[in-house]
């Protein structure tokens, strides 16, 4: 065989190998095993054997951590249903959370999604890092650069997938089946790793399924 045809079959195996192996990583999560709820109160149901978690809304934010071990880097991938309801849908996922007060988040407002504002369509999908960098702060400080549109056209009313990947630091925010991301961040605040939950935002409630989570 031609050395040239070797090694490009060699880097194609190698290739398939290293991608195989990563999507091999990517895990079923039991969304049933909560260990804690913070600020609110949940339902669990299951449909077509899938467990539906369902969150009431209340004051404040909330979230809905899952038992799993201490996540660090790696894609989060789950679905989730919000509703178009003007300020009252604030849904998304929390990671390396330390306590109540102290994690990383991204966070949808379906009720922005299909607006006929310009301004409020471009505050579609969120990033935030507590204690220090709420929603307000960033968009203050950094407006449009930890908040961005969708950039699809989602119905706020129905499911969808969220995919974020997380590594060294660099965070990306893809729906459904987008091959750019919707919002790509630098993390900040000094949070590296920990626990991980379903979050909601004030008075809002939300609908979770289908978690999957790979650590690299």
């Amino acid at each position: 065989m031609h050395k040239s045809n070797f090694l490009l079959i060699l880097s194609i195996l190698s290739f398939s190998a290293s991608t195989s192996l990563y999507a091999q990583k990517l895990e079923n999560v039991d969304i049933s095993k909560v260990t804690t709820t913070i600020n609110r109160t949940i339902s669990m149901n299951v449909v077509e054997k899938t467990h539906i978690l369902s969150v009431n809304p209340g004051p404040g934010g909330g979230m809905i951590m899952i038992k799993y071990p201490t996540f660090e880097n790696g894609e989060i991938q789950f679905e989730v249903k919000g509703q178009d309801v003007y300020q009252k849908s604030f849904v998304g996922f929390a990671f390396h959370i330390k306590n109540e007060k102290n994690y990383e988040a991204i966070y949808f407002r379906p009720f922005n999604f299909r607006t006929t504002d310009e301004l409020r369509k471009k505050h579609a999908v969120q990033y935030v890092s507590l204690p220090n960098y709420d929603w307000e702060v960033l968009r203050d400080h950094h407006p449009l650069e930890y908040e961005q549109p969708i950039g699809e056209n989602l119905d706020p009313n129905d499911w969808f997938k969220v995919r974020i990947k997380v590594e060294g630091g660099k965070i990306s925010v893809f729906t459904n089946d987008q091959t750019r991301p919707c919002l790509e961040v630098t993390s900040l605040g000094d949070l590296k790793s920990g626990k991980i939950g379903f979050f909601t935002g004030d008075d809002s409630p939300g609908i979770f399924r289908n978690l999957k989570i790979s650590r690299k």
